[in-house]
């Protein structure tokens, strides 16, 4: 029979001090499973960040995430390659940046008209234009694609 191992769980990652930027960056496949992976990983981070799982600001960016994560596997995907995240505590961690990065350069979101409540599409971005403070596109870095972004005040700084 084994018994219980005496050590306490360790985080996986390091927790940053508020001096420090903090940042994470992965690879995910284009897939339902690798957006489902990429809200799950970014939760866990700000959780080891100091923003609990059941709190607000975690809550709020994994809605965040799990949404433009969606976005890059149905509209960004192209066969054979993967959609980047790429989570950033600016400003001692005062704000949170999410950047969701897929290889597909034509398709770019845009936000419809609030008025226009029954079209298919846009619904999920008009979510992400009310829980974020800002959102946006811009050209991915390195590499062919766009970038989709946005960001919000943390409300206090990250544990040290």
């Amino acid at each position: 029979m084994h018994s219980p191992s005496p050590q306490r769980h360790r985080p996986l990652a390091p927790v940053p001090s508020p001096a420090v930027p903090a940042e994470f960056a992965m690879a995910f496949t284009s897939t339902p499973r690798g957006a489902r992976l990429a809200r799950l990983f970014v939760s866990h981070c700000l959780n080891t960040w100091g923003h609990p799982y059941d709190g607000h600001v975690n809550e709020t960016l994994a809605l965040i995430t799990a949404e433009l994560c969606a976005n890059a596997v149905t509209h960004g995907r192209v066969p054979g390659r993967d959609f980047h995240v790429r989570l950033a505590a600016e400003r001692e961690g005062d704000r949170l940046r999410l950047e969701v990065s897929d290889a597909h350069a034509e398709r770019r979101p845009v936000l419809v008209s609030p008025a226009k409540t029954d079209t298919e599409s846009g619904r999920g971005l008009r979510l992400v234009s009310a829980l974020a403070d800002n959102w946006g596109v811009t050209d991915r870095r390195g590499g062919p694609g766009k970038t989709v972004w946005a960001s919000l005040r943390a409300g206090r700084p990250l544990v040290g």
